[in-house]
């Protein structure tokens, strides 16, 4: 992929090796998820999945996890190579002309196991900023490595996203952004690693 502009960076929560993305689920996928380190059996692999390194666009998703079979939120820490791999081999979600012909973006559509959308970042009151957030859909070859492999833990956060959420109804947004994840501009790995 190419090196992205200010508009479309990843920002997220990352250390030296690892990169935290977020996923909502109902409490019968997500609970164990968070209590076991890994997926359930009733995880679907099969599906693609869409892993959000935003924090607040993951409460824009979820409403703050509150949404019916989204009301577990997760903060899935990965692997940064694994989250490297799925983005060297991703592709873009909807056409645009810099990727060349429809035929040629429609084919590598249908081979990538990893797809790439930028949607509107949002603010604590989940409206759209002027930049955008990264999702990040993985399916077939992306799904199990993601599973298997990457995944260095899960946390439930879900009580997280209710007391900022509060915090915000109560127009304590100082407050509140004190609480958020601190998610800055993510470049891959680095050199050393």
């Amino acid at each position: 992929m190419e090196e992205p502009s200010a508009r479309h960076r990843i920002r997220a929560l990352h250390t030296p090796s690892t990169i935290t993305v977020y996923q909502a689920y109902d409490p019968a996928i997500g609970l164990p998820a968070a209590r076991d380190g890994r997926f359930p059996a009733a995880w679907k692999r099969e599906r693609m999945t869409w892993v959000k390194p935003s924090f607040l666009w993951m409460m824009y998703r979820s409403g703050w996890g509150t949404k019916e079979g989204q009301r577990t939120v997760l903060a899935v820490d990965i692997r940064r190579d694994g989250f490297d791999w799925a983005l060297a081999h991703a592709c873009l979600s909807q056409y645009e002309r810099e990727v060349g012909e429809p035929a040629f973006w429609k084919r590598e559509l249908r081979r990538a196991p990893a797809r790439v959308q930028w949607d509107p970042e949002r603010d604590l009151h989940l409206r759209p900023l002027p930049y955008r957030s990264l999702q990040l859909g993985l399916a077939g070859e992306a799904v199990r490595r993601y599973a298997d492999e990457w995944i260095v833990g899960i946390r439930d956060v879900t009580p997280l996203a209710h007391r900022v959420h509060a915090l915000v109804r109560d127009g304590r947004l100082d407050a509140a952004r004190t609480l958020l994840p601190v998610e800055r501009v993510y470049s891959g790995l680095p050199a050393a690693a």
